[in-house]
């Protein structure tokens, strides 16, 4: 069985980790008590052998994303901003309907916006190596850009701040040591494999990637962007375990350097409240695995919903 990466995401007022057998959330509603819920992972992406082949893989990494992250911050979202838990729902229309918006707004802003800014500028920068790096120019800098304002917010602030717990404890877990806040604290906010990093590794490849495919019809340059997002994403996937394989290398450390100064943008110094968040949704995730670690002191679990679909 090959090498399992456990990592997981920011949310309102917490932080999702994701294991081999189950996800967890772990949040603090305004009580200032750390909420729990935990959910088997049983899409086949997870439960299949196609689900680990090299490429494949990348596809989970997408799903986590857009599945079970969007749910789980819309979750998180609820018990921070509710006193009654019986009121918490983690699935729905509203929910399902903002994630639907959420990667519109995407699309239109990271695939459609560069792609017709390069298309335009062709007049003056001819050649399908020209146009490709002004796309991939446009939208990193979009996206650079995006981080930035979004980082003002001070809400979003928050996020970014349990961004650094989650960082902070994964790489104590990663190094052996005991996962109470006074130990991890001692770690950096930056990681190799963070979603930041990923997407900075998958606008870099878009370069190189799209040139080939530079159809003059700007509707054929999108489709073609969108179908090639899950191919970007496994070989993004596939750079990121192999950097965090070869981290004593001294060119892997090069290539991965960008996305580590880009992490700077979305991951703040946590307080101990947070370290302890993070931990209390780590451990859990370790358990189902067979890791036993002494778990902090939490509530009680939130309802259980109904498991993602596959």
């Amino acid at each position: 069985m090959s090498k399992f990466y456990y990592g997981g995401q920011a949310v309102m007022e917490g932080v999702m980790m994701r294991g081999r057998q189950r996800m967890v959330v772990a949040v603090r509603n305004p009580s200032g008590e750390i909420v729990i819920h935990e959910e088997p992972l049983t899409a086949r992406i997870y439960t299949s052998s196609w689900g680990q082949w090299p490429f494949v893989r990348g596809l989970s990494l997408l799903w986590d994303t857009l599945g079970l992250g969007m749910r789980a911050l819309m979750w998180s979202a609820d018990v921070a901003m509710s006193e009654e838990e019986q009121k918490i729902e983690f699935s729905g229309p509203v929910a399902w309907t903002t994630v639907a918006f959420s990667l519109l707004v995407s699309i239109g802003l990271f695939f459609l916006l560069p792609t017709s800014i390069a298309h335009f500028l062709e007049r003056w920068f001819p050649g399908q190596l020209a146009s490709a790096a002004i796309e991939g120019v446009v939208r990193l800098g979009l996206f650079v850009a995006y981080l930035w304002v979004i980082g003002l917010m001070p809400d979003i602030r928050r996020v970014f701040m349990y961004h650094g717990a989650e960082h902070k404890t994964i790489n104590a877990y990663e190094a052996g040591v005991a996962l109470t806040p006074s130990e991890v604290r001692k770690f950096t906010v930056q990681h190799p494999r963070c979603g930041t990093s990923f997407l900075f590794i998958v606008v870099a490849l878009s370069i190189v990637l799209f040139a080939p495919f530079h159809f003059d019809q700007w509707y054929l340059r999108l489709a073609s962007r969108l179908l090639l997002i899950p191919v970007l994403a496994g070989i993004a996937y596939e750079f990121i375990r192999y950097t965090a394989s070869h981290l004593d290398n001294r060119l892997v450390r090069a290539l991965i350097q960008p996305g580590l100064w880009l992490q700077g943008l979305t991951t703040r110094e946590p307080d101990d409240s947070m370290l302890a968040c993070a931990i209390a949704a780590l451990v859990p995730v370790l358990a189902a695995d067979g890791i036993q670690v002494e778990m902090p002191a939490r509530t009680a679990p939130a309802a259980m919903p109904a498991p993602l679909a596959a």
